[in-house]
């Protein structure tokens, strides 16, 4: 088994020509929450993946096996719902709202400007369609959001005391 305990967030720093022609192994959701689990990628390989507790992998990162190979990370296709609103009954902000609920029962959600996908939950799903939502299962990749004290965005800000240009003010 090759073991791997480095991962460049989404390959930052490789050349594109290395991602090319790396390996890759595709998972899903469940799979790329977790710090510790095994796969095998596209080369066969049997991987043990072993990174520092409460990583969450996204697709587009690279593991760093170690003997110095890549791995690329396919998210992959899983069953969700995507749920839009309604274009007769209702308006955009429906969506919003439908955020807050599920955020509130502190559901892993991947928010969209014109849709958000969802794990499959029939209790869900009836509650969405019931504040007049549309709600469709799907197989598609499943990117949730990290939450607010994620490091793992998409980009990062030091926020420190420094002023970053939007009108933060200490009392």
């Amino acid at each position: 088994m090759l073991q791997v305990s480095k991962l460049l967030v989404g390959g930052h720093g490789l050349a594109p020509a290395l991602v090319k022609r790396a390996a890759t192994v595709e998972l899903d959701w469940d799979v790329r929450q977790k710090s510790r689990f095994d796969c095998t990628d596209s080369r066969g390989r049997h991987l043990g993946v072993f990174l520092p507790r409460g990583t969450v992998v996204r697709g587009g990162d690279v593991l760093v096996a170690e003997d110095g190979s890549l791995v690329q990370v396919i998210a992959a296709p899983q069953p969700v719902l995507v749920i839009t609103h309604c274009q007769q009954h209702g308006t955009p902000f429906d969506l919003t709202r439908a955020a807050y609920h599920l955020g509130n029962r502190h559901v892993p959600i991947e928010l969209k400007p014109d849709h958000l996908k969802i794990e499959p939950d029939h209790v869900l799903a009836d509650m969405l369609r019931a504040m007049h939502l549309i709600v469709k299962e799907g197989l598609a990749a499943f990117e949730p959001e990290g939450g607010a004290y994620s490091s793992h965005g998409g980009h990062s800000h030091a926020h420190g005391s420094e002023d970053h240009g939007h009108g933060h003010h200490d009392h």
